[in-house]
């Protein structure tokens, strides 16, 4: 993603058997009193989390200005208590829009709002149970046939190298799930190159650490990623479709309260977590199931246990590894007080490896049999959407990758990198080689 930077690092673990301005002069520094945890770096952040679990599970944070959580229970806890604990700032910038920035984003009509992450009931009720109606396992079973033929055409290029090796995250796990989404959306597949120039700088001005200068491409990114949702809503009132944005204003024609801007804004929202995260779980399964080579073997043996695999995945490696909410009234989170107007960030993924909820929680084991308990997809009514949609393309591509080249290994002089941001833990790259 354009705007962040990254650091290098594997996720080295045994197998189965085996708000404000941040202060960058104190990010920069030695990590005393965060128990090493250092907000916006994500090459191996499990060692901070486990430290902060067992001495300040709920640690304030003056260097971001937020409520750092990192115990399962908690975790839930405060995504359970919406009423308590707002979603109004899930999708705030972490540091502040610069003047320049602001004022590309004012001129160019920029008033997109969240789809549903950033909203609060009523209207998250409301419009979730509108959309919702859209997520149906007949769509998702119609665009099956597609995301497999998409997979094995992105595999054959990728197994065209002369010299058999190549980058499974550039390869294949950067298109797939933004064709998919694309077309779920009435999208033309042509535009993935654009959209993911957009989500970029969504991801960059949201939850990454810019100069305001380093802000205003992004700026001007965002203003035309707006303008081209609201194209979509208009475009589908004139010519309706078969697609998710046509259902969503039939809907309304049909008498849904719902809004052109919220319609607008669902597609801004989609158009960016409808494949963002799901490319960097279909990267991190392969990452991860690739260091543990004998749970690679089990797969090729039998690959009824990818689902389980998924699940521990998302676990071990989720896309996810942060949150935010907003405390409406003063609180208290695992018994520490924390003040109304508190901003709060979630860590899931520290509560995934929660060792009062899973054993040996270091340890990846597809065998696991509570690895579905994991927070990567939320908790309470802002669980994910399209959960079941991210699952299903994974699951195929792994399926397909297994079927066409089971002798996939990382290059041994593989070093992955891990962009720096607040809330997702997306690799830079996933070398890979095969056999002839």
């Amino acid at each position: 993603m354009s705007g962040h930077r990254s650091h290098t690092t594997t996720d080295a673990a045994p197998t189965k058997g085996g708000g404000c301005p941040v202060d960058h002069s104190a990010l920069g520094a030695a990590s005393d009193g965060h128990h090493g945890y250092q907000p916006f770096e994500m090459a191996d952040p499990f060692p901070a989390y486990a430290q902060m679990r067992a001495e300040e599970p709920v640690m304030y944070d003056e260097r971001i200005g937020y409520w750092v959580v990192t115990r399962w229970a908690d975790v839930r806890a405060v995504f359970e208590d919406w009423e308590t604990f707002s979603s109004e700032n899930a999708q705030a910038p972490v540091r502040e829009r610069g003047p320049e920035a602001t004022q590309i984003m004012k001129e160019g009509g920029f008033t997109a709002y969240s789809g549903l992450s950033a909203r609060v009931p009523p209207d998250h009720t409301r419009i979730r149970a509108i959309a919702q109606r859209a997520f149906t396992p007949r769509r998702y079973k119609a665009l099956e046939p597609a995301i497999r033929e998409n997979t094995r055409r992105a595999l054959q290029r990728m197994l065209d190298s002369p010299d058999r090796t190549g980058d499974f995250l550039a390869d294949i796990a950067f298109d797939i799930p933004t064709i998919t989404i694309l077309t779920l959306l009435g999208v033309d597949p042509a535009m993935v190159p654009t959209y993911k120039r957009w989500s970029d700088s969504r991801a960059a001005m949201t939850w990454g650490d810019l100069s305001d200068q380093e802000q205003i491409p992004h700026a001007h990114n965002l203003v035309e990623y707006w303008q081209e949702c609201q194209r979509l809503v208009v475009e589908a009132h004139r010519a309706g479709g078969d697609d998710l944005i046509a259902d969503l204003v039939s809907a309304q024609d049909g008498g849904a309260e719902i809004t052109d801007h919220e319609i607008a804004s669902l597609c801004y929202s989609l158009l960016f977590a409808g494949h963002e995260t799901t490319t960097t779980l279909i990267a991190n399964s392969v990452r991860v199931l690739l260091s543990h080579r004998e749970t690679w073997g089990e797969l090729v043996a039998d690959t009824s246990r990818i689902p389980a695999a998924i699940d521990e995945v998302l676990r071990y490696s989720g896309s996810i590894v942060a949150w935010r909410r907003k405390a409406l009234k003063d609180a208290e989170i695992g018994g520490v007080a924390v003040p109304a107007g508190a901003n709060v960030l979630l860590v899931m993924g520290s509560a995934n490896r929660d060792e009062s909820v899973f054993a040996d929680p270091e340890v990846f084991d597809i065998d696991r049999s509570d690895a579905r308990n994991h927070m990567s997809f939320g908790y309470g009514i802002h669980y994910c959407l399209g959960n079941m949609l991210a699952k299903l393309q994974d699951r195929i591509v792994l399926e397909e990758t297994i079927a066409a080249v089971p002798s996939l290994r990382l290059r041994e002089d593989a070093e992955i990198g891990f962009r720096e941001n607040l809330s997702f833990r997306v690799p830079t790259s996933v070398p890979v080689t095969w056999e002839a």
